[in-house]
């Protein structure tokens, strides 16, 4: 009999459900995007609703067009957009405020207030991280401080929060489990990375202690049963993590030194560093990889905000193509390439630059600049950030020869083989290219015995074409000064 595994994908523009079998081969895929809603400047949210909803929608979906029995469904995996967060009444379910996606920057003014009395250094010896409103931990603050009654109802003991993660299984199992992982709590700001508990003391310090936090297990355990009502049986979920320490483990990275970079809404790369929590002197993230039998393999994480959001505002906002599909012969088509350059910085700077108030700009233009052009330079934009997580990770100690990559960018050969020029070293593409679900589906699969080891799961993985590097020497140097002075008319911080 084949077993199945579902893994859910809660990512920041869509949800998908993905059905695989114990191969780690797809089976059937559903999708949906749902609504960006931007209320100010700089901010960026959801409705939970159209999360819930659309979520729901997909898994039931997947099961529909495949014609698969929920019977048939050994395990569920749940993979999410990290660091969003969302508050939630216990008693009715229902959100107190909009989600506050990890893209938004409202909270920067407080960030900045932390950052004068001098928290920063307990903050990043604590949670591997630094103070940004990028992380859950400030959003939890905004929604107590500015929603009626919410701080009210947490001081009631009767407000939950949770990540995306926390909230579909609280959902899911009809308010049974309200739990999540330790890769999601990671990225809170408020969970000590090296004790792996939540941290009373920036609880504390950060105005937050009243409401109900999860619960926090390793990323292969019993994370509750959903309502049978939901998919026709009642299926136990058994693996979660955030999307980029998922995709680590999809891509099969589980040696230090291994490294992966996911090109999806924003592009992360993660470095396996095994059991050592390394402490980066050049803005990167400590985070944990994963946590399997209570033993955490850490890895050093760099952020970019603004990836797959370019090439979506370049279709959506500029309306330059219909399908993003066309960038590849669109990149193709570009003449004036080299001194074009769009720096997307659209609700700032990630890593290495850390500037929450930097904003974007296309850069070079001339009255002969084309639409292939600019579309060229969205898509080289992605690879000149890399190139900056790379120097980065270099200045920490790192080497590494070749690059796993994944996500929905990486489809186009002439950005990925741009990447691999940049970079000089040789850049892998894997036959599942959505290794988020892939991570999750695997991670589930461990805690139900379907997968015996992490070797058994590395053997799974298999290249789908590696790129090499083929640009003339000097050539790629040239044009990444051309990406600093860009990046540096725009930051506002040193």
């Amino acid at each position: 009999m084949t077993h199945y595994i579902l893994a859910i994908d809660q990512g920041t523009t869509s949800s998908r459900a993905i059905l695989f079998d114990e191969k780690g081969t797809r089976v059937g895929q559903s999708q949906q995007e749902f609504p960006q809603i931007f209320p100010n400047d700089g901010w960026v949210e959801h409705d939970p609703e159209d999360i819930w909803s659309s979520t729901l929608s997909v898994c039931q979906s997947v099961l529909k067009d495949t014609g698969i029995d929920a019977q048939a469904i050994a395990t569920i995996g749940i993979t999410n957009q990290r660091e969003t967060t969302i508050l939630w009444d216990i008693d009715t379910g229902k959100p107190v405020y909009n989600a506050i996606v990890w893209q938004d920057r409202r909270t920067s003014g407080f960030c900045q207030t932390l950052s004068e009395q001098g928290l920063s250094e307990k903050v990043q010896e604590k949670t591997g991280l630094l103070i940004d409103p990028y992380f859950s931990a400030t959003k939890i603050r905004w929604i107590l401080d500015n929603v009626d009654g919410a701080r009210e109802k947490a001081q009631a003991g009767r407000l939950a929060f949770g990540t995306v993660d926390s909230f579909l299984l609280w959902r899911l199992t009809n308010g049974q489990s309200h739990k999540t992982d330790a890769t999601n709590a990671a990225r809170t700001m408020a969970f000590n990375i090296h004790t792996q508990e939540w941290d009373d003391e920036l609880i504390e310090l950060l105005g937050i202690g009243d409401v109900l936090f999860p619960e926090v297990m390793d990323c292969s355990a019993d994370f509750g049963v959903i309502d049978a009502s939901w998919l026709g049986a009642a299926i136990p979920v058994n693996g979660v993590a955030g999307d980029q320490q998922a995709a680590l483990v999809g891509q099969a990275c589980f040696a230090p030194g291994m490294v992966k970079s996911t090109y999806g809404t924003g592009c992360f790369m993660i470095l396996n560093t095994g059991d050592k929590a390394i402490r980066s002197e050049h803005k990167l993230l400590t985070t944990v990889g994963y946590r399997l039998n209570g033993k955490v393999t850490y890895a050093l994480e760099g952020s970019i905000f603004v990836a797959g959001a370019a090439i979506q505002w370049l279709r959506d906002g500029l309306k330059l193509f219909a399908d993003a599909k066309e960038t590849q012969s669109l990149a193709k088509q570009a003449l004036n390439d080299d001194s074009v350059y769009l720096v997307p910085a659209f609700t700032g700077l990630g890593a290495p630059y850390w500037d929450p108030d930097a904003r974007g700009a296309m850069i070079g233009l001339t009255r002969d600049t084309s639409v292939a052009d600019i579309v060229s330079a969205g898509l080289r934009s992605v690879c000149y950030q890399t190139k900056d997580l790379v120097g980065a990770m270099a200045q920490d100690g790192a080497t590494f020869s070749s690059l796993r990559v994944d996500g929905g960018m990486v489809i186009n050969d002439v950005m990925v083989q741009f990447l691999s020029d940049l970079l000089e070293i040789t850049v892998e593409r894997p036959c599942v290219t959505e290794t988020t679900a892939l991570g999750a589906a695997f991670l589930a699969g461990l805690q139900v015995g379907l997968y015996q080891s992490l070797d058994e799961v590395e053997a799974l993985w298999k290249a789908d074409k590696c790129f090499e590097p083929t640009m003339a020497e000097g050539t790629g140097d040239k044009l990444y000064l051309g990406w600093q002075k860009a990046v540096d008319r725009v930051r506002t911080r040193a």
